[in-house]
């Protein structure tokens, strides 16, 4: 089978950068951490700087832990990030959903964090993602869901970002919707072939004046980056002036005082069918 190759839409300037290192285990994992224990196996599928893999870590430990990522940047990133935390035993390597190195029945628990919405199969994604996970272990996915977000004021240029956005992600092979699809996209990977599908969803909300000025902000930059720009320009889909106005559109949102934007996430996690009895949830004797 020939992989359908996804490149980053956002690609990794700092401003990207510092969207992902503001991710915690609690604002981006937390329908997760109710099932996590000392001991457990876990990996980190797309970890990007590492920031939700070295909580996660913390939380299993002893456990071992491994985290993948298509990027050498954002890896040698992420292993700065856990030394300054002191996990040195977290294992980082370079991986792609679609092909993980692994043989069956690895990990206790397989997690990824925004990761489907850029995979070109997450159908195929989310089989590699069962197959690594043990019996009686877990698969936990969330993405966010970009139709589904909603802001105020209602400037018109945020609607150009928006509507822009997810043609340059689509045109890429991902889909920006993903939220929404994950339940669809687990059942077709035969995720309800046994075991429990548990679907939910949260929000992350930007409102006040550091939540405002920090997204409206960072979007500002993004929007503009080079790695973007360059998309959306030679792809067609819009010109330097039309990014430059929803840029400027950003920097006005993030300066009005009712300023206001909430992000949805899907979120699904899979518990896998036990074998035998007597077992715990990596399937081996208690």
């Amino acid at each position: 089978m020939t992989d359908k190759t996804v490149e980053y839409v956002h690609g990794h300037p700092e401003s990207v950068l510092r969207s992902h290192r503001w991710r915690t285990a609690a604002n981006s994992a937390g329908y997760l951490l109710s099932d996590l224990r000392p001991g457990l196996d876990l990996l980190d599928v797309g970890c990007g700087p590492g920031t939700i893999t070295v909580e996660l870590a913390e939380l299993v430990a002893p456990g071992r832990v491994v985290a993948v990522d298509a990027e050498a940047e954002v890896l040698a990133a992420a292993r700065e990030h856990a030394a300054r935390r002191g996990l040195t035993g977290v294992e980082f390597t370079s991986a792609r959903v679609e092909s993980l190195p692994f043989p069956d029945d690895s990990f206790d628990v397989v997690h990824a964090h925004q990761v489907l919405q850029h995979v070109g199969d997450p159908v195929r994604a989310l089989r590699e993602m069962r197959r690594v996970c043990r019996p009686g272990g877990l698969v936990a996915v969330r993405d966010a869901d970009y139709a589904a977000m909603a802001w105020y004021p209602e400037l018109p240029e945020l609607d150009d970002w928006l509507g822009l956005y997810r043609r340059v992600a689509r045109a890429a092979g991902g889909e920006p919707d993903a939220g929404r699809r994950l339940l669809a996209w687990a059942r077709a990977a035969g995720y309800d072939n046994g075991g429990e599908l548990l679907p939910s969803a949260s929000v992350w909300c930007f409102s006040g004046e550091d939540d405002r000025a920090w997204w409206g902000g960072l979007w500002a930059d993004r929007t503009v980056e080079p790695d973007y720009a360059t998309r959306v320009t030679d792809g067609g889909h819009g010109t330097s002036a039309e990014l430059s106005g929803i840029a400027d559109a950003w920097r006005r949102w993030r300066r009005h005082p009712d300023a206001w934007f909430s992000v949805l996430h899907g979120e699904l996690r899979h518990r896998l069918p036990r074998t035998g009895t007597g077992t715990g949830l990596s399937g081996r004797p208690e």
